[in-house]
C-alpha cells in the first residue's frame, strides 16, 4: 500500500531537510568568513563552535516550521509556486524568530557578538537550497512514477463529466503516479469504457471492493443528479478507513479554488473568489504596475522612439492607434498601440480581426506586430490605471457582446484590470487561436492570482510571449 511508502518518504524528507539546513548554515558561515577576510580583515569573529552550537535549536525550529507550512505533503500534484511560497514563508518566520531571540538576549555577550550578516546569509542560502532539494525530489519521484513505481491505486465512484476530466488529467500526467482501477456507476452498463478505464459495477458493490483492501484512494465523481447518494457513499468509505476525495461535477460553475466560509459549522462555498478583490492585493498589484510601467517606458524608450520614426517615414497618418476596449468592471477605455495598418474608417475596424496577409497591414507593421513592439505604448495605459502589466487581454465592445453570449463565464474576466500580457498569451493563445482556451486560461489566472505568478508570467513573456506567430 502507498501509505507505508509515504510515511517512509516523509521520514527521509525530514532527514534530508535537516542535512540541507546544516549544509546551508555551513555555507553561510563560510561566506561570513570569506567576506570578513576580503572586506574587513580586522573584524573579530566568534569561534566556529559558538556559531555551530546554534544548530542545536535552529534545525528543530525549521523542521517544525516546514511541517506547519505543509512542506511534507505529497508532491504528486503539488504546484511548485505554492511550495516555493511556503518555503519563503517558513524561512521568513525562522529569520524573524532568530532575530527576536538575538534582540531579547542582546545583553548576553555571545548573542551581542553574533554576526547578523550570518543570519541573512543563512536565510538566502537555505531558501535556494531547500527549493533545489524539493525540485530534485519531485523530479526523482515523477521519474519513478512515470516508469510504474510508487503508484497510488484509485477507484472512481460515479460516471460524470468530472470522472472523464479526472481520467483525462491522470492519463495525461503519468508522473503523478495514479492508477485508476475502474469506475462504479449505477447508470452505466458493466464493461463500458472511457479511455481504457472500465465500469466495474454499481455503487452498491463499493463496500465489497473496499473490504479487499487493495485501494489507496476513492474519488467520488458523481454527476450532479446523483448527489443524494453522496452521504451514504462517504459513510461506506470512512467505515473502511480508505482516504476519500470528492471531485465535484460543478467545476463549470464554481472556481477551481473556491472560497469557503464557516457559519458556525455550516460550510458556505462562494461561487466565485477573486483574490484581487482584496484591497491589499489590489494595492500591491497596482504598486508593481506603476513601478513596472515606469521602468518599461525608460528601458524601451529607444525602441519606441525608433519605431515611431520608422512609422512616420514609411506610412502617412498618426503614430499611435487608439482603439476602444472593455476593461475593469465592463468600463470602456482607449488602448494605445503603435499604428501597424494603413489609416481606415473606424467603422471598418470595429468588428473585424486581422487575417493572414491582410493588405491593410504595412510592411513595418507586420514586423512590429510579430515581435509585439506595437504593444509598448500600453505602458502608458498601465500608468493611467486602465490596464495592468499582467491580466486578461482586453477585447473590443463588438466581440465582448458576442462572446458573452457564446462562452460561459466570459464576463468574469472583467473583474480585474486587463493586462499587457497574460497566462493565456505565454501559453500560446494569442491572435488567431481558440478563444475558449484563452478564456479558460484567463479565468484560471483570475481565480488563482498571486504576485509571484505575475512575476513568473512577466519572466515567461520575455522568452515565450514577445514573438507571436499568430500575429498577422
Amino acid at each position: 500500500m502507498i501509505k507505508n511508502n509515504q510515511q517512509k518518504l516523509n521520514r527521509l524528507h525530514v532527514i534530508l531537510d535537516a542535512v540541507v539546513l546544516i549544509v546551508s548554515y555551513l555555507i553561510a558561515w563560510g561566506l561570513l568568513i570569506l567576506g570578513n577576510q576580503l572586506f574587513s580583515p580586522q573584524t573579530k569573529v566568534l569561534p566556529a563552535r559558538f556559531y555551530f552550537a546554534m544548530l542545536v535549536w535552529i534545525v528543530p525550529l525549521y523542521l517544525v516550521l516546514y511541517t506547519f507550512f505543509n512542506l511534507y505533503t505529497p508532491k504528486r500534484v503539488q504546484q511548485r509556486r505554492y511550495e516555493f511560497a511556503n518555503i519563503c514563508k517558513a524561512n521568513t518566520i525562522g529569520l524573524l524568530i532568530i532575530t527576536l531571540v538575538f534582540f531579547v538576549l542582546k545583553k548576553n555577550p555571545f548573542f551581542n557578538n553574533f554576526s547578523t550578516r550570518m543570519v541573512f546569509y543563512f536565510f538566502a542560502v537555505n531558501v535556494v537550497a531547500e527549493t533545489l532539494e524539493r525540485n530534485l525530489i519531485r523530479y526523482v519521484l515523477h521519474s519513478m512514477r512515470s516508469k510504474g513505481y510508487n503508484q497510488k491505486h484509485i477507484l472512481l465512484v460515479g460516471y460524470s463529466r468530472a470522472a472523464e476530466s479526472f481520467v483525462d488529467r491522470v492519463l495525461g500526467n503519468p508522473e503523478w503516479g495514479y492508477q485508476i482501477k475502474g469506475i462504479l456507476d449505477d447508470n452505466s452498463k458493466k464493461g463500458r469504457e472511457y479511455r481504457g478505464i472500465q465500469v466495474l459495477g454499481t455503487t452498491g458493490e463499493l463496500a465489497d471492493i473496499l473490504s479487499q483492501n487493495t485501494l489507496d484512494e476513492i474519488a467520488i465523481t458523481l454527476s450532479l443528479g446523483e448527489y443524494t447518494k453522496l452521504e451514504r457513499l462517504v459513510a461506506v468509505c470512512e467505515k473502511s478507513g480508505v482516504h476519500t476525495k470528492f471531485v465535484p461535477d460543478y467545476n463549470r460553475v464554481i472556481s477551481t479554488r473556491p472560497f469557503m466560509e464557516d457559519l458556525q459549522g455550516l460550510p458556505v462555498i462562494n461561487i466565485r473568489h477573486v483574490p484581487l478583490n482584496d484591497p491589499l492585493n489590489r494595492f500591491v498589484k497596482r504598486s508593481v504596475d506603476v513601478f513596472g510601467a515606469v521602468v518599461g517606458i525608460i528601458l524601451f524608450s529607444p525602441v519606441m522612439l525608433l519605431t515611431a520614426a520608422i512609422i512616420k517615414l514609411t506610412s502617412p497618418g498618426p503614430l499611435i492607434f487608439s482603439q476602444e476596449r472593455i476593461g475593469l468592471h465592463n468600463r470602456p477605455f482607449h488602448m494605445y498601440k503603435f499604428r501597424s495598418m494603413e489609416v481606415q474608417q473606424p467603422s471598418a475596424e470595429k468588428s473585424k480581426w486581422t487575417t493572414p496577409h491582410d493588405p491593410r497591414v504595412t510592411p513595418i507593421g507586420r514586423f512590429i506586430r510579430r515581435v509585439s513592439i506595437d504593444e509598448m505604448p500600453q505602458f502608458f495605459n498601465v500608468l493611467r490605471g486602465d490596464m495592468s502589466l499582467v491580466g486578461p487581454r482586453p477585447e473590443r465592445p463588438f466581440f465582448v457582446e458576442r462572446f458573452k453570449e457564446e462562452i460561459p463565464r466570459y464576463m468574469i474576466k472583467h473583474q480585474v484590470r486587463p493586462g499587457m500580457t497574460g497566462w493565456a498569451q505565454v501559453n500560446g493563445y494569442r491572435g488567431d487561436t481558440s478563444i475558449t482556451k484563452r478564456i479558460e486560461h484567463d479565468l484560471y489566472y483570475i481565480e488563482n492570482w498571486t504576485l509571484g505568478w505575475d512575476f513568473k508570467i512577466l519572466f515567461l513573456t520575455f522568452f515565450k510571449g514577445f514573438i507571436n506567430k499568430n500575429a498577422y
